[in-house]
């Protein structure tokens, strides 16, 4: 029964278990669209569009789980006077080591050692060598807050650390290469932690593939929105590349099944923030921003 003492929450998609049991402690959760209230939650990968927000006369915030901004208009929000929050900063020590993670998983092979020894194949076989990492070239597309701190493990683990963005970054110490066909061709692993949005769609597509060439490796940690799928399953099935580590598709979770018959991917289910400790920070974020709304604090306002 709805609490008349508590304000009303809209959640405009389904949300993880922990965040609606937070919200719930503290507003009355709805998901009824009839009588929209001015305080409503999205996610990252839900996004907020336009025709939502004309739907939603009523809303004045939204507060969205997830550092990622491509799906929601803000534009749209701006104009209609609706307040936007996410959740930057809590997420980008975890996520850069989840990208570790995947290189580790799909160059030394990990993932695919674990299967081996499961399958009961160590007894009359032997796998195949691996690749070294120290010494080798990580490039690093996107060196935001995730990329920087990618590239810090990836120094601290002996690699030589490249990169590719829109601006030179003078202060950083690693070697700024502004042609991304360019950085796939010196990089032994070559990691995607750039934005989404129509900037970035397609940005790795079949030449940077074939650039990065047939000893190279790619971690997608970013959206799959900046990989050109269908190049990239081409360049796995024919050893165009070496192999990939993948946290994200272009369409998720019903990803493309070729993917799941290769044996030099490595695959995870848009995991690379989920931690205790991180959905402690997302949360808290969250609930401190939409009390800062309500009480007239100041919070990051994207739409603003």
């Amino acid at each position: 029964m709805p609490d008349a003492t508590r304000e009303r929450l809209l959640l405009l998609c389904p949300v993880p278990a922990d965040l609606r049991a937070a919200l719930s402690g503290r507003y009355d959760v709805t998901e009824d669209r009839a009588d929209p209230p001015r305080l409503a939650v999205t996610t990252s990968m839900k996004g907020l569009d336009a025709a939502t927000l004309d739907a939603l006369p009523a809303l004045r915030m939204v507060a969205c789980q997830g550092v990622g901004l491509d799906r929601i208009d803000l534009p749209a929000a701006r104009a209609r006077g609706v307040a936007v929050s996410h959740t930057p900063d809590v997420l980008t020590e975890d996520v850069a080591d989840f990208a570790i993670a995947l290189m580790y998983a799909v160059v030394r092979r990990t993932g695919e050692a674990d299967r081996f020894v499961r399958a009961g194949r160590w007894s009359r076989e032997r796998m195949t060598p691996g690749t070294r990492l120290h010494g080798k070239t990580c490039g690093i597309v996107g060196m935001g807050r995730i990329g920087q701190a990618i590239a810090r493990r990836a120094a601290g683990i002996g690699m030589v650390v490249a990169w590719n963005g829109p601006n030179p970054k003078p202060a950083l110490p690693y070697a700024y290469e502004p042609d991304l066909r360019r950085l796939a061709e010196v990089s032994d692993v070559l990691i995607l932690a750039m934005p989404g949005g129509p900037e970035t769609t397609g940005m790795v597509d079949g030449a940077v593939l074939s650039a990065l060439g047939s000893r190279g490796f790619l971690v997608n940690i970013a959206r799959g929105s900046v990989v050109d799928e269908a190049a990239l399953l081409q360049a796995l099935e024919t050893g165009g590349i070496a192999g990939a580590g993948l946290d994200v598709f272009a369409t998720e979770p019903g990803l493309d099944p070729r993917f799941v018959a290769l044996e030099n991917v490595a695959l995870a289910p848009h995991y690379a923030s989920v931690t205790h400790e991180t959905r402690q920070a997302m949360i808290a974020r969250m609930l401190d921003d939409l009390d800062a709304f309500a009480k007239g604090r100041p919070f990051l306002n994207v739409a603003a």
